[in-house]
């Protein structure tokens, strides 16, 4: 398995590789970048069909957090650690610890905390082994703990920037929008957008899922591989990576792209593709940056709620920073955004 060779390798730092047969514990910590300081990223638990695609997604994921954390202006580099387990039917207390004592191992490099497939228990378990984790609530009044609803209030400023520009509204009152995917963020976000007003279309593939949201805010549901042809102001990727595609953004009805889930575009010229067809994307290591500041807080004494309100508030004025820089360069919304962070990573 190569792994400079890889694709999605983007002259990473390190790549480590675990394995314990005994507690079904086998994946990948990569590490991006240190130079804003130590590597802070999600742990992703998930059934990859194989190595090849699981070494691939912490690539690339670890990627975009280090662009994520740069544009969030956090003191951070960006790593991401994958567990290759179901995380449904294969997730044990054990596994994480095994992966605890591992990340022990790195001395700091790399801190963890929540992803997809993963939860507060989860990070629990790895802080019994390691100091090095995140995510798990702190003392009342103080930051910790679940970072859904700090992610879905981001994504919620990324939109407001976008309405903004795209029908000149400073609220998301009677804007629809479609949500793919509805686990703990895409849930999150559709209680707030209902909250502030906005219509709710939404699909997952676990229909449960769908149902609630039905049920408790009013949203129409479709299936989930129908979520992309309906007619709605707003596409909120709420799901895994990988949704933009030269074949699928041509369906696109929205004006506006603002979702939660990393990796949207499954590659880079996806994002001219979007910029092409008209579509204003906020790109999601800039929007979906609202838990990693919150991560990042609790690593700080006497850092509280209004504060990281205060820092996720700012995430709508970098959004329209890049918006205003596209509109004016003529470059996609991606491209402009990926240089920004690249270029504060690098002045360090």
């Amino acid at each position: 398995m190569p792994i400079f060779g890889q694709l999605d390798f983007d002259n990473h730092e390190a790549v480590h590789a675990f394995y314990n047969a005994e507690i079904n514990l086998k994946g990948f910590i990569v590490v991006h970048s240190t130079k804003l300081g130590p590597a802070l990223g999600g742990c992703r638990c998930w059934k990859f069909d194989n190595e090849d695609v699981a070494l691939s997604d912490a690539l690339r994921l670890s990627r975009g957090v280090s662009y994520k954390n740069a544009m969030a202006g956090i003191p951070y580099g960006g790593g991401m650690a994958v567990i290759m387990a179901d995380p449904r039917t294969e997730k044990t207390p054990e596994m994480f610890e095994g992966l605890g004592k591992v990340i022990e191992s790195l001395g700091g490099a790399y801190i963890t905390a929540e992803d997809v497939g993963t939860n507060i228990d989860d990070m629990r378990c790895v802080a019994k082994q390691t100091d090095y984790v995140n995510g798990i609530p702190r003392t009342s009044g103080y930051v910790g703990g679940d970072q859904s609803p700090r992610t879905a209030q981001s994504v919620i400023e990324g939109m407001k920037a976008a309405v903004k520009v795209a029908y000149d509204r400073n609220d998301l009152e009677g804007i629809s929008v479609a949500v793919q995917g509805l686990g703990n963020v895409g849930y999150q976000l559709c209680k707030q957008l209902h909250e502030a007003g906005a219509k709710l279309i939404v699909g997952d593939i676990a229909e449960e899922k769908t149902a609630r949201v039905v049920e408790e805010f009013g949203a129409e549901g479709v299936e989930a591989d129908q979520i992309l042809n309906v007619e709605a102001d707003i596409l909120a990727p709420c799901a895994l990576g990988g949704l933009l595609t030269a074949a699928t953004i041509p369906w696109l009805s929205m004006k506006i792209v603002a979702g939660a889930a990393n990796n949207q575009l499954a590659t880079d010229p996806d994002g001219e593709r979007l910029f092409q067809n008209g579509i204003l994307y906020a790109p999601d290591f800039v929007v979906n940056a609202g838990g990693v500041i919150s991560v990042s807080a609790e690593r700080e004494d006497g850092a509280d709620s209004a504060e990281v309100d205060a820092r996720i508030k700012m995430v709508g004025e970098r959004t329209a920073e890049i918006f205003a820089k596209s509109a004016a360069e003529g470059r996609s919304t991606h491209a402009v955004a990926s240089d920004m962070a690249r270029a504060i990573i690098q002045s360090h």
